[in-house]
Protein backbone atom coordinates (compact mmCIF):
# COMPACT_ATOMS: atom_id res chain seq x y z
CA UNK A 1 0.00 0.00 0.00
CA UNK A 2 1.37 3.88 -1.02
CA UNK A 3 1.08 6.38 0.95
CA UNK A 4 -1.99 8.72 0.32
CA UNK A 5 -3.35 12.32 0.74
CA UNK A 6 -6.44 12.53 3.12
CA UNK A 7 -9.21 11.55 1.95
CA UNK A 8 -12.61 13.05 3.72
CA UNK A 9 -15.45 11.07 4.12
CA UNK A 10 -18.08 11.31 1.61
CA UNK A 11 -20.72 11.74 4.29
CA UNK A 12 -18.75 15.00 5.43
CA UNK A 13 -20.42 18.82 5.46
CA UNK A 14 -19.48 21.77 3.47
CA UNK A 15 -17.86 23.48 6.53
CA UNK A 16 -14.87 20.81 6.77
CA UNK A 17 -15.60 19.03 9.97
CA UNK A 18 -15.18 15.61 8.76
CA UNK A 19 -13.17 12.12 9.37
CA UNK A 20 -10.51 11.78 6.97
CA UNK A 21 -7.95 8.62 6.33
CA UNK A 22 -4.78 7.87 4.54
CA UNK A 23 -2.95 5.01 3.81
CA UNK A 24 0.43 5.18 5.58
CA UNK A 25 2.97 2.23 4.45
CA UNK A 26 1.07 -0.78 6.08
CA UNK A 27 -1.48 1.29 7.95
CA UNK A 28 -3.87 3.85 7.96
CA UNK A 29 -4.08 6.93 9.69
CA UNK A 30 -7.49 8.66 11.38
CA UNK A 31 -7.88 11.97 12.08
CA UNK A 32 -11.08 14.84 12.80
CA UNK A 33 -10.26 17.43 10.59
CA UNK A 34 -10.57 20.13 13.20
CA UNK A 35 -8.60 18.40 15.26
CA UNK A 36 -5.16 17.71 12.43
CA UNK A 37 -2.90 17.70 14.87
CA UNK A 38 -4.30 14.25 16.60
CA UNK A 39 -4.59 11.21 14.59
CA UNK A 40 -5.46 7.67 14.79
CA UNK A 41 -2.99 4.82 13.53
CA UNK A 42 -4.90 1.32 13.15
CA UNK A 43 -4.13 -1.65 10.97
CA UNK A 44 -7.07 -2.19 7.77
CA UNK A 45 -8.22 -5.40 9.18
CA UNK A 46 -9.15 -3.31 12.35
CA UNK A 47 -10.87 -0.33 10.47
CA UNK A 48 -12.87 -2.48 8.74
CA UNK A 49 -14.10 -4.19 12.11
CA UNK A 50 -14.34 -0.80 13.44
CA UNK A 51 -16.35 0.25 10.07
CA UNK A 52 -19.07 -3.05 10.34
CA UNK A 53 -19.26 -2.09 13.82
CA UNK A 54 -20.23 1.35 13.44
CA UNK A 55 -22.56 0.63 10.51
CA UNK A 56 -24.33 -2.19 13.07
CA UNK A 57 -24.95 0.54 15.27
CA UNK A 58 -22.61 -0.98 17.86
CA UNK A 59 -21.70 2.86 19.06
CA UNK A 60 -24.85 4.29 19.02
CA UNK A 61 -25.28 4.19 22.64
CA UNK A 62 -22.42 6.66 22.74
CA UNK A 63 -24.45 9.55 21.25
Amino acid sequence: MRDTDWQKSSYSAANNECVEVRAVGSLLELRESDEAHLTLCIAPAAFTALLYSAKAGDFDHHA
